[in-house]
Formats: structure tokens, sequence, C-alpha cells
């Protein structure tokens, strides 16, 4: 009697996109010399751009919801780690959503609580 191993695959978590790949194209389109962006430690892209403060930036956050991205600003000395404020919701392939990212970076006003 001959025995079939069973293949057992896991489940891995996801930040919606198919492969680094998209996450890639989408941090490449969105380049803007004022801004450094990258992946953040939750998954979410993180742009952020000096605020004059040492350690203290601007932070702006594009993390998958659904179909689409929502975007977050934070104040130099916000919390990252808790939502900020929502300021557009984005949508469509990763080079859509990078252009539609790097616009919303480039004409976000920036101004500190006074």
């Amino acid at each position: 009697m001959s025995r079939r191993r069973r293949r057992v695959r896991g489940i891995a978590k996801s930040s919606g996109f198919s492969s680094n790949n998209e996450l890639q194209r989408i941090i490449d389109a969105a380049r803007s010399p004022e801004w450094s962006i990258g992946v953040g430690r939750g998954g979410e892209i993180m742009a952020t751009k000096d605020s004059g403060e040492i350690g203290r930036p601007w932070v702006v956050t594009a993390a998958r919801i659904g179909r689409a991205m929502r975007i977050s600003l934070y104040q130099p000395g916000d919390d990252t780690d808790v939502e900020g404020e929502v300021i557009d919701e984005i949508k469509g392939n990763p080079r859509e959503i990078g252009r539609q990212f790097r616009t919303i970076l480039e004409e976000t006003r920036l101004d500190s609580r006074g």
C-alpha cells in the first residue's frame, strides 16, 4: 500500500500587494526631491521630510485598505504607531498610486501647530 503525503501550505499575511515589486513600483513613481520614501515598520509606504527640528520630521504614510490606500499626515513629534490625520485616499495600479502619492506629497501644506 502506497501512501501519499499531503502538501500543506502556510498562509502568509500580505500588505495587499501581490508582490514586493508592486510596492517598489509605487515608491519609484512617488519619488520626490524633497521627501525620503521607503517602507515603514508595518509594511506601509512612509515618506519623511525635514521639519527643521532634529529627529522630528514630517511623516506621510500610505497604508493599504482594500483596493485603495489611505494617506495619513503626522506632524513633527506625532506618534506614527497611532492613526494620523487622514488627508486622502488613492487607488489605481502601482504606477498611478505612486504618481498620486507624489502629487499629494508635493501639494500638502505643512504647518506646525502653533
